[in-house]
């Protein structure tokens, strides 16, 4: 049985956008794909957030999603957070338009992402190896520019 969920991001700014999550069931990789304008050129951090709550904003959301207590890393370390997936990268036309795929996070169960919220920010993840008082908890990855709940498509 697939599954599919969607999160359409807005921020304080310009930067909008439109994450799509599949997964085919429940041992599959999820495959995200994104679609976001109006971000400046370079590489941003783009991380599943604990809450599904925007009420304040991208502050609101949390902490980064992470179920299973482990510090932050890239997205294809054994230590990482599960929300963590790494950098998005931005071209000369302040778009972000690609697809990636992940083993940890899930559509499916009681660690499902589902609900929770979707973050695009400011700087580059340094997949906790920067150095930084937040390098391990955040990536140093910088303000939240936008932000959507991950809600079920059909």
């Amino acid at each position: 049985m697939s599954r599919k969920a969607v999160a359409v991001l807005k921020g304080a700014g310009e930067t909008t956008g439109v994450v799509t999550f599949t997964q085919e069931n429940q041992e599959a990789p999820v495959l995200v794909q994104y679609n976001i304008t109006n971000l400046p050129k370079g590489d941003h951090g783009f991380h599943v957030h604990q809450f599904g709550d925007t009420t304040n904003g991208c502050v609101s959301a949390g902490p980064h999603y992470n179920p299973f207590g482990k510090a932050h890393g890239a997205p294809t370390a054994d230590i990482r957070h599960a929300g963590d997936l790494g950098n998005i990268v931005s071209g000369d036309d302040n778009v972000a338009n690609s697809t990636l795929t992940d083993k940890i996070i899930t559509l499916f169960g009681e660690n499902s992402i589902v609900g929770r919220t979707m973050i695009v920010h400011a700087d580059k993840d340094d997949f906790g190896l920067g150095g930084f008082e937040d390098s391990l908890t955040t990536g140093h990855a910088g303000a939240r520019l936008a932000c959507g709940v991950i809600g079920l498509a059909q």
